[in-house]
């Protein structure tokens, strides 16, 4: 009976987002790679729960959510830019931070 009910529970959950862009976070531009003549500001690592109840969430999702913590920590930085250093793996992610002047 408990099996019954966690499985759809976890389902509803992994569908969830449970990251939400911090002020300022939405004026920092994603890039694919290092930009040019930009000043590194430093390294970010984040990470979220990439399963719930040995059920793996969407990755997509899961994309999404550390890109939007990366974006998040760029303007204590001082950066306006970031691109990944890496895919995710196990729910986590490095990103590099720019400041660019755009």
């Amino acid at each position: 009976m408990r099996m019954i009910l966690i499985v759809p529970l976890a389902l509803v959950l992994s569908a969830c987002t449970w990251v939400h862009m911090a002020p300022g976070a939405s004026a920092v531009k994603v890039v694919s790679g290092p930009p040019g003549g930009c000043e590194k500001r430093g390294e970010v690592e984040v990470s979220v729960k990439h399963s719930i109840a040995f059920i793996d969430r969407n990755p997509i999702k899961v994309r999404d959510e550390l890109e939007t913590l990366a974006r998040n920590e760029a303007p204590g930085l001082q950066a306006d830019t970031i691109h990944p250093l890496a895919g995710p793996s196990g729910g986590s992610q490095r990103f590099a931070a720019w400041r660019c002047g755009r």
